[in-house]
């Protein structure tokens, strides 16, 4: 049973030594990841399912690792117990597979003082439909009797002129909606997004979302969102849920 979530965006910039100079503009961002990441870490659950973009669905190995070195520095998140000589694998060790969602979900937890007794990383396909997502959720939350998920994934990055995407004028009403959804743990308005229009917008948390709406479908939740800014043209957004216990 699926007792507390959070959502965290993804941006390689989250990593200080990733953005240099720029490193403070994020603070704000990197404040609610790690509150939204204590905050699953201390809902007394039996695992932690880590959710994000990936090209496969389904579950990482238990040695998957994750490196920053694509994005300019050569930092290596979840390292198996028998380092590799490098960051691109080696004779002496395999090569980083994590996506760049479950890379900075390492990442994140690792910051945190408290170690989750029991981690399951997690991949979703962008192309996967909403019924897939939600059957994967339910699957998820039923591996443990208390299950916490970190669900991992940007809005549109499609906000401005100098987004990544350049700006479409739909962008803003989409991440509304999704945050909405989220503030109001609305199951349905996350199930209701459509892919189709999530790629357009170039949306790398539809699925993930999808799956943390199949997870908690069926609950009472207490929700709120405690980041939504859209920085460099792409929307980030930090919530949390938690189950509500019947009176």
């Amino acid at each position: 049973m699926l007792v507390a979530a959070a959502v965290c965006p993804h941006p390689p910039l989250l990593v200080p030594r990733l953005a240099a100079g720029a490193a403070s503009e994020l603070d704000g961002l990197r404040a609610a990841c790690d509150a939204a990441v204590a905050s699953v870490l201390a809902a007394d659950a039996d695992l932690l399912v880590v959710v994000g973009d990936a090209p496969i669905i389904g579950p990482f190995p238990g040695g998957a690792w994750g490196s920053l070195a694509p994005y300019g520095v050569d930092i290596a998140v979840g390292l198996p117990r028998r380092p590799p000589r490098s960051f691109n694998g080696g004779s002496d060790g395999e090569p980083a597979t994590l996506p760049l969602s479950l890379t900075i979900a390492r990442w994140l937890l690792d910051r945190q003082e408290a170690a989750p007794s029991d981690l399951l990383l997690v991949g979703v396909s962008a192309e996967a439909d909403a019924l897939r997502c939600a059957s994967l959720g339910a699957e998820l939350a039923d591996r443990a009797p208390r299950v916490a998920m970190l669900v991992m994934g940007d809005a549109s990055a499609r906000r401005s002129l100098k987004g990544p995407g350049y700006l479409d004028d739909r962008a803003e009403p989409y991440d509304e909606s999704v945050a909405r959804a989220l503030a109001n743990a609305d199951i349905g308005a996350l199930l209701a997004l459509d892919p189709g229009l999530s790629a357009e917008l170039l949306v790398a948390g539809r699925a993930a979302w999808q799956v943390m709406a199949g997870a908690g479908d069926g609950g009472s939740w207490s929700a709120e969102v405690t980041f939504d800014e859209a920085p460099y043209g792409v929307t980030y957004l930090v919530a949390t849920w938690t189950r509500e216990q019947p009176t």
